[in-house]
């Protein structure tokens, strides 16, 4: 931690499970732009029940890097970073993906900020994905343009409260706050469902920040994330991320709510007609995955993201429908055994 009165102190949680390819890259970036922005900090990872090779990978961290690591059973990444924030020192509280490279000038800009404009509570981390030759990742970073395309289209610094929570970029990939933000969110935290492994654990707690202190945004803020790489991995996600959205939006009004609601009506519609007219629904849906392409493309998406758009988004769209259903149905039980 910083012994320099005039830098506040800061402390950056990663969860992380089974990435023994990835966490010391992470790990190693994340020091190495604290080193050039001359700001000692508190690295604390936790392991989620990590089966592979990552323990080990964090034992030689720890020996080379003084970080400090924690260790528990598969509990999901709310729980694992409710860990670290409570382990953790600092007055400033990063969380950081182990998947995530943070940029070499990220932490000068960030500390420049905390020291220069400390009403400045809260900021959400300008993420860039890996995309060019992995178009898995490169579908989600191109799906996102779309609803955050008011950012995405034109990153520049700027704010937003809860009025404009579902149109711009939030997420705890790369996120930082004054501590006690983060311990409120955590503390408020609610999930639908009575398994916190499959629970919205990032938009709940940003929603909760988002009713107290304005989001800050910055293409400065930057990071680069490195998506899953296999069919299998990407339709595992799909069917997890239906899951969750469920958890995050829908008891929430807004935007994110209503094209949920909006996809399930088009979904059963869907099902309806390829029943009665299987090669017009084939058809439609190649026009619709075409047009999606061309909009995500607009809306500031590079060509490779827009590429995997088309080609992806029925796979999506499958994965994602049947995980919103999984997520209704472990609302409904879980709201019924409340009772």
């Amino acid at each position: 931690m910083s012994a320099n009165p005039l830098l506040p102190s800061l402390s950056v949680v990663i969860p992380v499970y089974n990435e023994q390819d990835w966490i010391e890259r992470s790990v190693g970036a994340l020091l190495a732009s604290a080193s050039a922005a001359s700001w000692p900090i508190e690295v604390v990872v936790v392991d989620d029940g990590s089966t592979d090779a990552t323990p080990s990978r964090l034992d030689d961290l720890r020996e080379r890097h003084g970080i400090t690591v924690l260790s528990q059973a598969n509990s999901g990444r709310f729980e694992a970073r409710r860990a670290g924030i409570a382990k953790s020192s600092g007055e400033w509280v990063a969380l950081l993906d182990s998947r995530v490279i943070v940029d070499e000038h990220t932490l000068t800009f960030l500390r420049d900020q905390l020291v220069e404009h400390p009403e400045r509570a809260v900021w959400n981390g300008h993420i860039n994905v890996a995309s060019e030759h992995n178009p898995y990742a490169g579908f989600m970073a191109g799906l996102v343009k779309v609803p955050w395309r008011k950012y995405c289209a034109n990153p520049r610094l700027m704010s937003y409260g809860i009025e404009e929570f579902d149109v711009y970029p939030k997420g705890t990939t790369f996120f930082c706050a004054r501590r006690g933000l983060l311990e409120g969110s955590v503390t408020a935290f609610a999930s639908l469902f009575d398994d916190l492994r499959f629970a919205s654990d990032d938009t709940r707690m940003l929603r909760w920040i988002a009713e107290r202190e304005r989001i800050w945004l910055a293409p400065e803020l930057s990071a680069t994330y490195n998506g899953r790489d296999s069919f299998k991995k990407f339709t595992q996600q799909a069917y997890f991320r239906g899951t969750t959205y469920v958890d995050s939006y829908i008891a929430s009004p807004g935007p994110a709510r209503n094209a949920l609601f909006g996809a399930l009506a088009a979904g059963v519609v869907g099902l309806v007609f390829a029943a009665k007219k299987p090669k017009t629904t084939l058809a439609t849906g190649v026009l619709g995955a075409v047009a999606a392409g061309e909009v995500v493309k607009k809306c500031g998406a590079t060509g490779p993201e827009a590429r995997a758009v088309t080609k992806l988004l029925p796979v999506f769209a499958g994965g994602f429908g049947a995980g919103v259903l999984r997520g209704l149905a472990m609302a409904v039980r879980a709201q019924l055994r409340r009772r």
